[in-house]
């Protein structure tokens, strides 16, 4: 009998082994490895990653350390262009997708999405993303990135501090000099209280300085995109404003960082920031104050706007398995299950149309009114455009040193942008 058990088990055995042998193979997974800038922005790319792995067994998500910040991460991907150690997909400022484009176009080292969301059902595609939204991740005419965040500068307030200055919360200064003005009286009630912060002078990048020039009715360069074009009345305003937001409205001169946490603490009346971290300073201050948002002021009612930032996923995968998968991963990012998650954990506008609905934030928006200011704001949006020949994070970082010294008294606003129009222009050629 123990003969004949051992038999049946070896047959057994070989026919579980034929069974198997027949059965169609598994795919096997691909793993997509992703670059992004701002580490604080793990809360959201993290917990989408997880639900997008959920959704696609077959497909891993392998996050690079993240950059400090979109002019890092952008440096850092064009040493990889050179040493060809690219990740799968980067996610680039909007200000900077183009000069990256252009790099990597030269070396076929990113996807046109144009086809790739072609291919998709057209109703589908209407469905979820708005005209307006697709261009921004245009260059030259073609789609090269999906936009995946979208902000615009919002005015967060110390709702308290408002209505000892005798503000009126309900209805904030819409002007730089009702700003200012507002500033000044808050500045007045007690020497540890700041009236604003509005940080140019220590920003990463050039968005809030284009915010201050195009809220005027200016742009930073002429129709050509060559040339400079801020040097103009409306340029010299906006840095007589820079200064008078520290000599007339009570604006420390200290790094971005630093005007966060002191308005946290309750020290700083009006502080001018992204929505992105709006989640955060909400959760920060909890039963400080009362926290209150409202939109970006516009001198130039008629002509001025404020430029668009945030940024788009692009494709740098070489291997058709991962171009599948990294598009796919596309996709989801800028879906509406995706965009609530980012726009819940940070304050961002969403992306994808079906977001705003009642099926994913409108019962959030009904609660957090604050999280809707930055979608109040979306007539005013323009592009944030770079500059051309690989150069906007040099000319920022020049720019940014004479708007310090313009801000710190050391030199006077015409003269300042005198040497910004010159040092840019130098720049350019």
């Amino acid at each position: 009998m123990g003969h004949v058990a051992k038999l049946a088990g070896t047959l057994a055995g070989l026919a579980f082994a034929a069974l198997m042998s027949a059965a169609p193979a598994r795919a096997e997974t691909v793993t997509l490895n992703v670059f992004y800038s701002q580490p604080s922005f793990a809360k959201y790319h993290e917990p989408i990653a997880q639900a997008f792995m959920k959704q696609h067994p077959d497909i891993k998500i392998a996050f690079r350390a993240p950059a400090a910040n979109y002019d890092e991460g952008h440096q850092a991907m064009l040493r990889e262009v050179v040493t060809n150690q690219l990740p799968d997909i980067y996610f680039p400022g909007f200000h900077l997708l183009s000069e990256l484009t252009k790099v990597l176009l030269k070396r076929q080292q990113i996807v046109e999405l144009t086809p790739l969301l072609a291919a998709e059902p057209e109703e589908w595609r209407k469905k979820n993303y708005a005209d307006k939204i697709i261009d921004l991740g245009k260059v030259d005419g073609k789609l090269y990135g999906l936009a995946v965040n979208a902000s615009l500068p919002i005015m967060y307030y110390n709702t308290e501090l408002v209505k000892k200055a005798g503000g009126d919360p309900q209805h904030m200064p819409d002007t730089w000099d009702g700003v200012i003005a507002l500033a000044a009286r808050i500045k007045a009630l007690g020497p540890n209280i700041a009236g604003m912060a509005y940080n140019v002078h220590d920003w990463p990048d050039d968005w809030l300085f284009r915010s201050i020039i195009h809220q005027e009715g200016g742009n930073m360069l002429d129709p050509s995109g060559t040339k400079v074009a801020f040097d103009t009345d409306a340029g010299k305003k906006a840095m007589a404003n820079l200064r008078r937001f520290v000599t007339e409205g009570g604006m420390p001169l200290i790094d971005f960082d630093a005007s966060r946490q002191q308005f946290v603490a309750g020290q700083i009346g009006l502080f001018f920031d992204t929505p992105a971290r709006l989640r955060q300073v909400t959760d920060l201050i909890g039963t400080r104050f009362t926290l209150g948002t409202d939109v970006f002021p516009i001198d130039n009612k008629q002509s001025g706007g404020i430029p668009t930032g945030g940024c788009a996923i692009i494709i740098t995968a070489k291997e058709p398995a991962k171009q599948k998968a990294a598009w796919e991963y596309a996709k989801f990012i800028t879906g509406p299950e995706a965009q609530k998650i980012i726009v819940e954990v940070t304050g961002y506008l969403p992306t994808n149309k079906l977001t705003s609905g009642p099926d994913y934030l409108g019962a959030f928006y009904q609660k957090n009114p604050n999280f809707m200011t930055a979608a109040r704001e979306t007539d005013r949006a323009v592009p944030w455009q770079g500059y051309p020949g690989g150069s906007s994070v040099r000319v920022w970082r020049q720019q940014r040193e004479t708007i310090n010294a313009i801000m710190r008294g050391e030199m006077q606003p015409g003269p300042g942008l005198d040497k910004i129009a010159a040092d840019t222009t130098a720049l350019l050629k």
